[in-house]
């Protein structure tokens, strides 16, 4: 049960009072459930699908026993982390030697010129510390995020919906899609960037029913000129965190950073007007919207400078060896401020003022990192323009699964072969493709749709929910649909698509547990529904895990011809 489930109906805010319940979603003020509701099989039955979904996703994890896709880069850019406090640049044949069993002597002390920041290359790097140096080692820790991430589903849809049942058919949903069990199985940096962003967006939905609640319990009481006012957000104060770290693994967090923040407080302001206080937007803006900015922006910025640790105690290496890159020359290049050799004008009146200038060595180092970012930025805008790839798709068919990527394949595997079964004059192969299961998606678009029409014409929060995460994590791409971008990058659309399959399939099965013609009806189609996708996971499993099949085998599970 939600925290907003325990709202005490008489102090109901006007605002909550006039939405209506949508079908299969606890109402705000509704009593527990029994049974399979209770917290114990919430937990449990969370606990079983966690432990399902890592056992899919380390199954032969250490196959292809190569560097799959981008893994080249971000595996050693982990051991380099982990072991020097910076990514180093490394010979030419270093993944050649690496398949080998060796780590030595592989890396050059020149540091290397890295595009993302930094979180998901630590975690990455812990998991080879541990598990070793090989593809099961710099895959692992995917493993382990990717099966939290089911974990972190369950709860985020149990608190949106206010049921443990539709919580977990939640996770169960995300737990049988192909994008994230290959993203969970690669050393590429999306699985995390989705995780922590899952777990941002989860509290900022906490915060927004302990702010409901907190407004419901002051509806009998005086609430003066502004109302009452919270300065401490614990549940914000946490989104912060995570945000930070998602940005910290990609930039791209940014977009539902900024997207939830706003929903915060416009549902902030909305609550505020509930009790009736004069000029309630404009006054939430001050009494709500600043304290928000400074736990969400404020702490998501402190973290996100914080996870650069490695690279500011080696700022200098970064200095004499990167400071004139060929992306800087795009913006007219020049070398960066230096971490050793302040400049000029922190000796002189801005000393007396101000105590930035102090710590001048910390202060140029942040100088050289804003640089390093210049740099970076430079990069994704100009150089990735030019480029080209095979696997390249257009984000506005990410969510009908329009160009997966080819991360591995073995091709032309001959009849009696490595098991080979197939016919004299066929053959036989092994693949890996970042697919997401199209049953799940396509649905999915659907259930989009519908989400945004029971958003407004119900006025039910809950619906618009998945509505925002996914304008702010697939929108943004149509800006760039000019630039190198790929298809698993929609990883981070993925929960808010699973969570508005499951709002509508709660709506589907109604608002209680009595039998009616409708009920006997919604359970049938998203029963239906539900094993469908199950079906295709099965169908999907052989391409999306580097499983032997024949040639033919593999056409039948070619539905469209974009995906050859």
């Amino acid at each position: 049960m939600t925290p907003e489930a325990r709202l005490p109906t008489r102090a109901k805010p006007r605002s909550e009072a006039r939405t209506p319940t949508p079908r299969g979603v606890e109402p705000a003020h509704a009593p527990p459930r029994r049974g399979l509701e209770q917290p114990m099989y919430a937990l449990g039955g969370a606990a079983l699908l966690t432990l399902f979904s890592f056992v899919l996703r380390v199954f032969r994890i250490g196959e292809p026993n190569s560097f799959a896709f981008d893994e080249t880069y971000y595996a050693k850019h982990g051991w380099a982390l982990t072991h020097f406090g910076y990514a180093r640049s490394y010979v030419d044949d270093a993944d050649a030697k690496i398949l080998t069993g060796q780590t030595d002597n592989l890396w050059t002390d020149t540091p290397e010129m890295i595009v993302h920041p930094e979180v998901g290359k630590w975690l990455i790097g812990a998991g080879e510390m541990i598990f070793g140096m090989d593809p099961t080692g710099w895959r692992m820790a995917s493993a382990i995020v990717g099966s939290l991430m089911v974990l972190v589903m369950c709860r985020f849809a149990t608190r949106v919906t206010g049921s443990v049942f539709l919580g977990l058919l939640a996770g169960f949903l995300l737990s049988l899609d192909g994008l994230h069990l290959v993203l969970s199985r690669l050393a590429l940096l999306d699985i995390f960037l989705a995780f922590f962003m899952l777990l941002g967006v989860h509290c900022v939905v906490a915060d927004r029913q302990w702010f409901t609640r907190r407004t419901a319990e002051a509806a009998d009481q005086p609430v003066g000129t502004w109302g009452p006012v919270w300065l401490y957000r614990p549940w914000l104060l946490a989104a912060g965190l995570w945000f930070g770290l998602a940005v910290g693994t990609k930039w791209t967090a940014l977009y539902p950073l900024a997207a939830f923040g706003v929903w915060a407080w416009v549902s902030n302001a909305v609550a505020r007007r509930s009790l009736r206080v004069r000029w309630a937007v404009a006054k939430s803006a001050l009494v709500d919207g600043v304290p928000a900015f400074l736990h969400l922006v404020g702490v998501a910025f402190v973290v996100y400078v914080l996870s650069w640790t490695g690279w500011m105690l080696n700022a200098e290496e970064y200095e004499q060896h990167l400071s004139d890159t060929q992306y800087s020359r795009f913006n007219g290049g020049g070398k960066w401020p230096s971490a050793t050799q302040p400049d000029a004008a922190c000796d002189g009146p801005l000393d007396a003022v101000t105590s930035l200038c102090v710590p001048k060595e910390a202060v140029q180092t942040l100088r050289s990192l804003a640089s390093y970012h210049r740099d970076v930025w430079n990069f994704h805008t100009e150089f990735l323009n030019d480029a080209t790839h095979t696997y390249a798709s257009k984000p506005w068919g990410w969510l009908v699964q329009n160009r997966p990527v080819g991360v591995d394949a073995q091709l032309d595997i001959k009849p009696d072969t490595e098991g080979c079964g197939a016919a004299a004059d066929s053959s036989c192969l092994r693949q890996v493709l970042l697919l997401g299961n199209p049953i799940l998606w396509w649905g999915g678009c659907v259930a989009l749709v519908a989400s945004l029409v029971l958003w407004v014409g119900r006025r039910d929060w809950r619906f618009g929910v998945p509505v925002v995460g996914v304008a702010a994590t697939w929108l943004p791409w149509l800006r760039y649909d000019d630039r190198t971008i790929f298809l698993f990058y929609a990883i981070a659309i993925l929960p808010f698509v699973v969570l508005s399959l499951t709002l509508c399939i709660g709506a589907l099965l109604g608002p209680t547990l009595r039998a009616s013609t409708r009920r006997t009806v919604g359970a049938v189609v998203s029963g239906v529904f539900v094993g469908a996708v199950v079906l295709a996971f099965g169908w999907f499993w052989p391409i999306w895990t580097d499983q032997l099949i024949t040639h033919g085998e593999w056409m039948r599970r070619m539905w469209l011809k974009s995906w050859i």
